[in-house]
């Protein structure tokens, strides 16, 4: 592992692969870089300590968007069995494949193409974890893939803009409570780790960004549950401060299947827990 890290920490500084290559973050992309191996650093070591674990050793991780590379050297420091790579930006590619030339390409895979297209539950190795800065512009959509193959990871270690952090961890009866509380807290333990001043990014966004811990619960939900789920939760929540009379209305025998779960009519969508979305989706 100490080897490893020393060939890593050999690398020039992240300010100096970004002026070296002339990067500049692309908004359309959803790119703002974190060059302070300080936090980067501090996100593995903080959700490997969460989990109980000194390190990846032996461990599949998967990074999106990994930009000029300061998780991605943050998590070969800590000695993975292989760590994939999923960038669009041709110009981030070069700076992967001169990491890869160091570390060998059995230790860094690179793959290009748009993450929405990649699902890495289908990659071979145990466990899968995934480490990842997250596009702000499709972290829901990526959380919400993830969650669906929930059962295939170990753990997902993911930056949100804190907005968003505050959605996934939201208690019930919180303006903040809605549909993503509830996938993500129904699959998983959600730990919120810590929040990352705007200024710590290149360019610095105008927003806070926190990084969350999603350790699976193993519920074993199937395809049909996760949709109905989803539809449930969508309808609830587009009408969320209509009863459920009224925003759930659509759905037939609607009366009696919250009278044998004891649900109220007149509850709306923030009081119900994930439990009780839950037990509704699997009568549907």
């Amino acid at each position: 592992m100490a080897d490893l890290a020393n060939i890593i920490n050999e690398l020039p500084s992240l300010r100096e692969t970004v002026e070296l290559h002339g990067l500049m973050a692309k908004k359309a992309l959803g790119q703002n870089f974190l060059l302070d191996r300080n936090i980067t650093d501090k996100i593995i070591r903080t959700s490997l300590a969460e989990q109980n674990k000194k390190s990846f050793e032996g461990e599949y991780v998967f990074e999106v968007g990994p930009g000029p590379g300061g998780l991605t050297r943050s998590v070969l420091s800590t000695n993975p069995q292989k760590l994939t790579v999923v960038e669009m930006d041709e110009r981030c590619i070069k700076i992967m494949e001169e990491i890869q030339n160091l570390v060998g390409k059995e230790r860094l895979e690179i793959i290009n193409n748009d993450a929405l297209k990649e699902d890495f539950s289908q990659y071979e190795g145990s466990p899968k974890n995934i480490v990842s800065n997250l596009p702000y512009n499709i972290s829901v959509p990526l959380l919400v893939g993830w969650l669906k193959n929930i059962e295939n990871y170990d753990s997902l270690t993911l930056m949100f803009q804190k907005e968003v952090a505050d959605r996934i961890c939201a208690p019930t009866c919180c303006k903040d409570y809605g549909r993503i509380s509830i996938l993500s807290q129904l699959l998983c333990e959600t730990t919120r780790l810590f929040d990352i001043n705007p200024n710590c990014f290149v360019p610095a966004p105008k927003i806070w960004s926190t990084v969350v811990l999603f350790r699976p619960k193993h519920i074993n939900m199937d395809n049909k549950t996760f949709a109905n789920l989803e539809r449930l939760t969508s309808l609830a929540f587009n009408q969320r401060r209509k009863m459920i009379r009224q925003s759930l209305k659509s759905i037939s025998g609607l009366e009696e299947k919250c009278t044998s779960l004891g649900l109220d009519l007149t509850l709306r969508a923030e009081q119900i827990t994930p439990e009780q979305y839950l037990a509704l989706a699997k009568l549907l």
